[in-house]
């Protein structure tokens, strides 16, 4: 980095004083969190949307990385099923963008944390895939995310990969707030419960992003989602009782609901990379559904 984020003697700094972040897709879900969570950390931070950095213009990302001491790159194609007919476009975002950003924040000296997926995986384990699992997309996105990927870790040496997955926020559309409405308008739903996964609060993520960056983690590739499994069918259940709705709810299974896109079966990631660097996991997706809910369907 440019700058030190150690704290002086006497009363402490917060943790990112002194440091410039550059939050790229800062309009988005995930993008809004981050630009909280870091400015209420001390940093000073530029939250740039695509009017103001395009991933895809390498001239318009090494002007904006111009004294950025960490860029997190929150931009991304995420019209999963859009992707299967659109590949390349969604590459020109999902890789060529990352490589661009990677680059510039290798030349500037910046450090770069580049937000992946879970889709990179098949989806086909029974236990949680770890940080060095073999990547194995079965989509358009997923190949295109597993590409930016690769670029950030050839381009950049002090890279974060941080993959995700079933995000949900106050700052977007998703899911909690797309069953919330459902349930509000019909007296039955449906809901496959054979894709099992880890629902993750976008707040908690971009807590764990400016912890990664305070605690100085090493360089690599870490996994930023809730603890513990569920199914989309238990999670409506729980997204059901928070919101009080009493609609009638019934499992099925993703023959059901066939998309352009196949979707992981499982999509549990482990976090043994964030223990080994003494960074503390997300807590259960249970318990953070319950602080979230409030805040995310406006309760």
């Amino acid at each position: 980095m440019n700058a030190s984020t150690d704290a002086s003697a006497g009363a402490a700094p917060a943790p990112l004083s002194g440091t410039r972040w550059l939050v790229v897709g800062a309009a988005g879900m995930l993008g809004q969190d981050v630009v909280a969570a870091a400015a209420a950390a001390g940093a000073d931070v530029v939250a740039a949307g695509r009017a103001q950095v395009d991933v895809t213009d390498p001239a318009s990302v090494a002007a904006a990385l111009v004294g950025v001491d960490v860029v997190v790159n929150c931009a991304a194609w995420t019209a999963v099923d859009d992707a299967e007919a659109r590949e390349g476009e969604a590459f020109a975002v999902n890789a060529v963008g990352p490589a661009h950003l990677a680059r510039a924040a290798a030349a500037a000296g910046a450090r770069i944390v580049h937000v992946s997926t879970d889709y990179v995986f098949d989806g086909a384990a029974d236990a949680p895939y770890a940080e060095d699992a073999p990547v194995a997309p079965r989509s358009a996105y997923g190949r295109t995310k597993a590409a930016g990927e690769w670029a950030v870790r050839a381009e950049a040496p002090d890279h974060l990969i941080v993959r995700t997955a079933w995000l949900y926020g106050a700052g977007g559309g998703c899911f909690p707030k797309t069953m919330a409405r459902l349930a509000a308008e019909r007296d039955r739903l449906t809901v496959v419960d054979d894709q099992v996964g880890q629902p993750t609060w976008t707040v908690d993520l971009a807590d764990l992003i400016v912890r990664l960056v305070a605690a100085r983690a090493p360089a690599g590739t870490y996994h930023g989602t809730a603890s513990g499994q569920v199914s989309w069918y238990g999670f409506t259940r729980q997204i059901l009782a928070t919101a009080g709705h009493a609609t009638a709810l019934e499992p099925t299974t993703s023959e059901a609901f066939v998309r352009p896109a196949p979707r992981p079966a499982y999509s549990v990631l482990g976090h043994d990379a964030l223990r080994a660097a003494g960074v503390e996991p997300i807590g259960d997706w249970a318990e953070r559904w319950k602080a979230a809910a409030p805040a995310v369907l406006g309760l």
